[in-house]
This record gives C-alpha cells, structure tokens and sequence, in this order.
C-alpha cells in the first residue's frame, strides 16, 4: 500500500495575526491544524511549510520548495482566507510544469474569507491552464477527505511511473493488438521505458537456477497450497521460469514486466501460468500476452490495493444481473482463494497455448469489494475502463457446477456483481483481460490517475 507526499501550504493576505473588524483573527490556526492532523491520519506524509505565503517572493520560495524535494508528489494550497491571485499564480504554474498535482483545499464558513480565497485561486488556475483539483469541505468530514487522498495516492502513481521501465520478455503475444504498446507514446504519457528482451535470456536462467533454490520454493509452496506440487519435468520448468523472473526482474531494476507466453516459452519451455501466479504474489505487477496494457492496469491497482491482483478473461457475461465471471489462465496470487475454492495446483491442459506444459492455479476468488478496470486505447488514444465490483463467491453446491460451465474447470474463477450499467461495460471494454482490484477506495484515485495523465475515462 503506497504512502504519498503532499507538500502543504498555506496562503491568504490577511495574516500574521490580523484581526476582522469584529476583532476575530482572519486566519483560524485550529483549522489548519485540524485539517493537517485528517491529512497525516488518512495516511498522507505531510512536508509543511513555515510561513502562509502571500507575496510573489513567498510564493515563489514555497513551491521551489515542494518542486526540488523528489519525495513530494504534489501541493495542496490551503486556503487560510482571501489573497491575490496574481502574487501565487507563476510560482504554481512553475510547479505543475514538473508534472506533479496541484490541490486547492478551502474550509467552508463565512469568517475568514477562506471560501473566497479559495475560489479565486481556483478561478485563476483554470484562467491559466493549470490542471489540478479543487475541494470544498470540511476536515470533520470523511468524503471531503477521501476526495484529497484519492488525489494524493494518484500523484503518487504517476511519480512512482516516471522514470519507471517495464520489461518486456519476447514479442507479441497470439496475435493480440489491443496491449500493443508504442515506446514513445508510454514516455511520453508515463515516462516509462520498455526493455525488451529475448525470452532466450529466461530459459537460460531457468536451466541455470540450483537446486537448492528449487527446494526453498517447494517449502514455501508447501505453505501456501498444504503440499508442494509433484516433482516432474514440466512442474519443475515451471518452477525454475518463477525463480529465473524473480532473478532477471530484480537484478534489471523492472518495475513491472510482460511477457509473451504464447507462442515462444509456452512451445520452447513452459506454460507461464505458474511463474505468473507467483510473480503476482509477490506483488510484482505483470500481464501474459505481452499485453501491455493489462500490465499497467495491474501496476495501479497493486500499488493501491492491500491485496494482489488478478486478471483473467472477462469470460462470460449475465446482463440480466450484471454478474460477470472471470477466468484466468491459471495466473492468480493464490492467497486470493476462498474456503469454498482452495487453490490448488493444476497442468496448463491448454493445446493451442503450446506443447511444453506446465503448472497453473486452481481457485475461487474470495468475496470483498472492489474494481475493474483495463487501459485501453481508441485510435491511438488512451481510455480506461473503470467499474465498481463486488466479487461473491457461490454456495458450495454451485461451486463446481460454475466451474463446469466453461469447460476449463480447474483454471482460476471469479465471480463478480459489477455496479453500474452493463451495456455500457461491454461497449467500453478493451480486450480479452478484466483486472480485477479488492479495495473500495482503489476506484477514485484510478479516475484521478487518469485525469492527472490526461487519459479518457469510462466509468460505465
């Protein structure tokens, strides 16, 4: 679960102790300090500066500030009461040049001017040009404040991605042209460089991975499944493509991968299905197919999630109740399994998805709240796809007979009530791939990622 940083300033005119005709300080430090305490308590570091600025001189020191610490993923402007607008304006427009987020925050009431120092700021910033956010509400007030930590955690997404790069282990995956990426426009929108790499380079380090590795593994799958999986070739191919992704991902400094799947490594070495679960385990985001698109997705939502993430076909869709039941490839953290569906282990036992074979994940999903979302793009453009969910996990007298229904029954399931309408899910969706996020707060800051990166945003 990430931490952002928010730089905090405070700005307004009448300051320094100055009294209203009714001889009230125009500036209510209780406020302030309370507003701070909400901030700090919703899981925001906070790096504060020492004086509320008002001159062009302060304004420019706060934000050169906040701008030259990296650790500051945006600035929220606390409106303390009235101030002019002109004196703070280039100095913010410096700072959102950085590409950081900018959040005006004002309290309401009536003393103090603070509204209306809040929407002049407001007012001029958009006058500018300059992108940012703008909240009206009370510290006291949970919904005002999840709206300014949703905004924090999405800055905090976009700095976390620049400079990022993503691996990418061999080339495009079964003919797929919806997770295609085009290395200018990713660094260009994210700053994200992509690495290719032949998946020649896995196999060798697979082949390479000692034994005493492989019996580490086997302990800690033991613990995790209740047995350790069946010592044969293909399980263990499957076992050393994990040990050699965890290698290759750490020592190359990836922030997140992709990889081909099919054909290459599925025909050449193993199935990916195992070593996938086990990379999403570790929360290290990642996506088959080379589908970068997928990729990025499950990248926000594990940063934002207390869990891991899953992705799977969105394989077969009810729209009388709006449930939609996903289905992986065997790809699925296991520790997302519910009583009812333990994980377990099973073979790949897909012949159009190569000849070597190997190891996947059998489970259920467990119930929760949560999102599903998948970047996409339309003509070239990014969008992206985002539903409120809960995931339900059916009796067990059903388990099974859903399980049957799609002919793959020992693949990984999850069953899902999407909030919102249905028709406009399907008309919007992407591809293949639902991500699927538990966390009822991972959806707000998802839309606000998306507005800080100018990205269209489809909330069915």
């Amino acid at each position: 679960m990430i931490r952002p940083t928010a730089g905090f300033i405070v700005y307004g005119v009448h300051k320094d102790g100055l009294l209203d005709p009714m001889g009230t300080p125009f500036i209510d430090d209780s406020i302030i300090k309370k507003s701070k305490e909400a901030l700090i308590k919703s899981g925001i570091n906070l790096v504060e500066h020492d004086i509320i600025i008002a001159t062009k001189a302060e304004a420019k020191d706060a934000l050169k500030k906040m701008k030259n610490d990296d650790n500051v993923d945006c600035v929220i402007l606390f409106s303390g009461t009235w101030v002019w607008a002109a004196h703070l304006i280039a100095a913010v427009r410096d700072f959102a040049a950085t590409g950081k987020g900018v959040l005006i925050w004002t309290v309401p009431g009536s003393q103090g001017w603070r509204p209306v120092g809040g929407f002049v700021m407001h007012g001029a910033l958009k006058e500018v040009g300059i992108p940012h956010k703008f909240v009206y509400g009370s510290p006291d007030n949970p919904k005002e404040i999840a709206k300014i930590v949703s905004f924090c955690k999405a800055a905090h997404l976009k700095n976390l991605l620049n400079m990022s790069t993503i691996g990418a282990f061999g080339g495009r995956g079964m003919g797929q042209t919806c997770g295609v990426a085009d290395p200018s426009q990713w660094m260009k929108t994210f700053g994200v460089d992509i690495d290719s790499r032949d998946t020649t380079q896995l196999i060798n380090t697979a082949k390479a991975i000692p034994e005493s590795k492989i019996a580490e593994l086997e302990e800690r799958l033991a613990k995790i499944f209740g047995k350790a999986p069946e010592r044969n070739d293909a399980n263990e191919r499957s076992m050393r493509l994990y040990l050699a992704l965890k290698e290759i991902t750490s020592k190359e400094n990836f922030d997140f991968y992709t990889i081909q799947s099919f054909p290459g490594l599925g025909d050449d070495y193993s199935a990916t299905c195992f070593a996938q679960s086990m990379m999403l385990e570790d929360r290290m985001p990642t996506s088959t197919l080379s589908d970068f698109n997928t990729a990025m997705t499950v990248f926000l939502l594990t940063k934002l999630s207390n869990e891991p993430v899953y992705y799977g076909d969105l394989q077969h869709v009810n729209k009388e109740n709006n449930e939609i039941k996903i289905i992986g490839d065997g790809a699925v953290p296991p520790s997302l399994a519910c009583e009812v569906g333990p994980a377990g282990f099973a073979t790949h036992g897909i012949p159009t998805e190569g000849s070597a074979g190997g190891l996947s994940v059998s489970l259920v999903c467990k119930a929760g709240e949560g999102v599903l979302a998948r970047l996409g793009r339309n003509n070239g453009e990014f969008e992206m796809v985002i539903a409120k969910c809960t995931v339900f996990e059916p009796s067990p007298e059903e388990i099974e007979k859903r399980r049957l229904e799609c002919g793959i029954p020992f693949w990984p399931h999850a069953f899902v009530t999407v909030h919102g309408d249905i028709e406009e899910l399907l008309e919007g969706w992407n591809n293949e791939y639902a991500c699927l996020g538990y966390g009822e707060d991972l959806y707000d800051a998802l839309v606000d990622f998306c507005k800080l990166t100018g990205i269209k945003v489809i909330l069915p």
